[in-house]
């Protein structure tokens, strides 16, 4: 078994290692700890699974996600992440990820969400099953209007409410603040608000933010 471990926190990665050894006696654990060095593994070695964290510094584990799956089409990911799966579930999903799970997870969850996905399969916990389930009953009219933002928008979105300036997201994106202003309008015109206020008062409404 071939596992590449995507994750900021060495601690964490220790952890997942310790948790995979103990089932898998034949286990080559590969670890990255951001962007750069994720995309280079996946390009430079095969793995039969990747398991990524959702937040890290720099590129968003979303934009990771679609450059693996480009990179590398039929390699599942696994996505362990410490939001609850109503923040980014979907959207990993929507993006190619095999499966979803919170970093809360039991490991013996983790092993069965490991073993369904490289054998083709799809994980989804039971909370993240009635997500789904409510997503399909509604129409376009009924869902929630920060359900309809592009990833980058929704990323956006959760920066702001935390706080952080314009200019702060900028060198965060590694985008211009120009960029960022642009993506601010839309947001505040989609979700017919009028301030950061306005949105941070949504966001923690929503659950987008803790």
């Amino acid at each position: 078994m071939r596992v590449l471990l995507v994750d900021d926190h060495a601690i964490v990665r220790r952890g997942l290692q310790q948790i995979l050894s103990d089932e898998y006696k034949d286990l080559v654990c590969g670890e990255a700890e951001n962007a750069a060095d994720a995309l280079d593994q996946v390009i430079r070695s095969e793995w039969d699974v990747v398991v990524l964290d959702i937040s890290m510094p720099g590129r968003s584990g979303l934009d990771v996600l679609k450059e693996i799956k480009r990179e590398r089409p039929k390699l599942p990911i696994l996505v362990l992440s410490i939001h609850p799966e109503d923040q980014f579930a979907t959207r990993v999903l929507k993006a190619g990820a095999a499966g979803y799970m919170t970093k809360e997870s039991a490991p013996e969850e983790l092993m069965t969400a490991i073993n369904k996905v490289v054998a083709g399969g799809k994980y989804v916990s039971p909370t993240l099953a009635e997500l789904l389930a409510e997503d399909l009953e509604k129409d376009t009219t009924g869902i929630a209007p920060h359900r309809k933002l592009s990833d980058r928008e929704y990323e956006v979105l959760r920066m702001i409410a935390s706080g952080n300036t314009v200019t702060e997201i900028a060198d965060e994106l590694a985008l211009s603040v120009k960029t960022i202003s642009t993506y601010r309008a839309r947001i505040l015109e989609k979700i017919n608000m009028k301030s950061n206020a306005d949105l941070t008062r949504y966001a923690i409404k929503n659950g987008i933010i803790e």
